[in-house]
């Protein structure tokens, strides 16, 4: 088998190693490494999806991931690639967001006996006492090697606070007890985090006297320069709660053409041969690439079942796409399908309302295919709302029950943003 280090070079999630020759040698057998991961919000995104996609191939690999919720990081606040201090959250809130992380990273990683461990370095860093901390572990640091971290030098001319100042101490010692308690010698992260995972380097040496190994992520951005992730609704979230799976499906269908063969090795297992043959598409088979890229992230986030009904759905909506037979052979993704809404963003309005019509601005608003009436407005002078496919051509326009088909009302803002009414 490769050893996972080349698997994760070539997929393109390496920014910066470590010495590469040792790491291979560390990863030569079964090795433990870690990733940590905010508590900020009781869900991750999708620029979460990296890191999480890294610690799935070093499980498949047969390497021990552990992840590592910030319980008490959380509580300090990390100032890597921030202009200003984050929010500091209560104590109560951090407990529900761990909470709620440890379920949905159960759903990547098998976290059976033996196998990916999941930990809350609240349980070690709560109970430190600052004197003894500083002793023990702050005089292994140099406030001058510090300050020069691309993390805090940014936050120099802003403002850098005494409490934000501690998070590299914090990320190092967790590191350090890993190593010491679990045997787990390479953390990945982003690539703002490189000075926080090489300072726990440097302390795992001087305490322990052991090599340890990094290995960053690069910061994604879209190749229209956007953030990933980022939406002019907000941000594009791994919960189905806070995105539905049809408009998480939807975010990937409208990728540019540019980032298709990216994505494709960075969030799915399709295997590079295959993946390569799509760098050279264009035009229609470059869209049933995005098809299969929509369908298998959906998949590997939301489970098989949620990724047909957002594939069926979006095929009821935008009309079928017929997969050639022989593209991408290894995704999971269905040639053929059936006719199926049961995804599509749906709200539930009475018939009284219909019966009297609504103005077609104020439903827009209301059902948050805009962010305002305004914005509605401005949509419908443009020639980009339609109503059961038909343009809406006038801003006074009212949406009733002459519209209702098979029970229902199908909108639309622009060609990708679409929206159910239902009578009820």
């Amino acid at each position: 088998m490769a050893n996972v280090f080349e698997i994760l070079k070539e997929r393109g999630f390496v920014a910066q190693a470590t010495d590469g020759e040792d790491l291979k040698g560390y990863l030569s057998k079964p090795a433990a490494c870690y990733i940590g991961f905010d508590p900020s919000a009781d869900s991750l995104h999708v620029g979460s999806l990296v890191p999480i996609m890294a610690l799935v191939h070093m499980q498949r690999h047969g390497h021990r991931p552990i992840v590592l919720v910030g319980g008490g990081t959380g509580l300090v606040g990390d100032p890597s690639g921030k202009t200003e201090m984050r929010q500091l959250l209560t104590a109560e809130r951090i407990e529900l967001n761990v909470a709620a992380l440890k379920k949905q990273l159960s759903r990547f990683l098998d976290f059976g006996e033996g196998k990916a461990l999941l930990l809350n370095n609240a349980d070690w860093l709560a109970g430190l006492r600052y004197i003894e901390f500083l002793r023990d572990i702050g005089r292994h640091f140099s406030v001058n090697r510090m300050l020069a971290a691309e993390s805090y030098k940014i936050r120099m001319e802003t403002g850098l606070n005494f409490i934000e100042f501690n998070y590299m101490l914090l990320q190092a010692y967790d590191f350090y007890h890993l190593a010491q308690t679990h045997d787990c010698c390479l953390q990945m992260g982003g690539d703002d985090q490189w000075g926080n995972i090489v300072a726990g380097i440097d302390l795992i040496r001087k305490k322990l006297q052991r090599s340890a190994y990094a290995v960053t992520f690069p910061l994604l951005t879209t190749a229209s320069g956007a953030k990933m992730g980022k939406t002019a609704a907000g941000a594009v979230w791994l919960s189905a709660d806070k995105t539905s799976p049809f408009d998480f499906y939807q975010y990937w269908i409208n990728s540019d053409d540019r980032d298709v063969a990216r994505f494709l090795k960075l969030y799915t297992f399709i295997p590079i041969d295959e993946i390569e043959a799509v760098s050279a598409m264009e035009g229609q088979d470059l869209n049933f690439c995005k098809t299969i890229l929509a369908f298998e992230i959906t998949r590997v986030v939301h489970g098989r079942e949620a990724a047909m009904s957002a594939l069926e759905a979006a095929r009821s909506v935008f009309g079928e796409r017929r997969l050639p037979p022989g593209l991408l052979p290894s995704s999971d993704i269905p040639r053929l399908s059936g006719e199926s809404t049961g995804a599509v963003p749906t709200t539930i309005v009475r018939i009284d309302r219909l019966e009297d019509g609504i103005p077609a601005f104020e439903l827009f608003a209301e059902i948050a295919l805009c962010d305002s009436r305004g914005a509605a407005r401005r949509l419908i002078q443009q020639g980009g709302a339609y109503v059961n496919e038909d343009r809406i051509g006038a801003i006074d326009y009212r949406i009733g029950t002459a519209h209702l088909k098979d029970g229902g009302i199908l909108l639309k803002a622009g060609k990708k943003k679409v929206h159910r009414i239902k009578v009820g």
